[in-house]
């Protein structure tokens, strides 16, 4: 159950970030930092989808640990792009507050994963 729910909240994250990626490219002018926010913001849901068709509990956790790991790195790109003002903050609060829940659902899925298999 929880695992469709950070498959769908990391599929329309990834759309947002798309649809941001785009804004600053045509609106903007920004080609880099963007470049990177597009790479790490999709890989989120890229590496969710891996983690769902995995072969065992110890590669769904590994999988899980790197779209954690890509969520952080979007925050951080998200952070820099506003604090040098190519995302106005209210698009900025938004968008890094879904990033932000992002990285709170997978920590979550990942400590009751590795829970679970503590206990079992």
């Amino acid at each position: 159950m929880r695992e469709n729910v950070i498959q769908q909240k990391s599929y329309a994250f990834a759309s947002r970030i798309v649809k941001s990626y785009k804004y600053l490219v045509s609106e903007q002018r920004e080609f880099v930092l963007s470049k990177q926010l597009l790479r790490s913001g999709t890989s989120i849901g890229a590496n969710v989808e891996e983690a769902l068709a995995a072969s065992s509990t110890a590669d769904f956790v590994h999988k899980m640990n790197i779209a954690a790991k890509e969520a952080r790195e979007t925050s951080y790109w998200l952070r820099l792009l506003h604090d040098n003002d190519f995302i106005p903050t209210q698009a900025f609060d938004s968008i890094h507050d879904h990033s932000l829940e992002r990285i709170r659902l997978l920590a979550s899925i990942l400590l009751t994963t590795k829970n679970n298999r503590s206990n079992s």
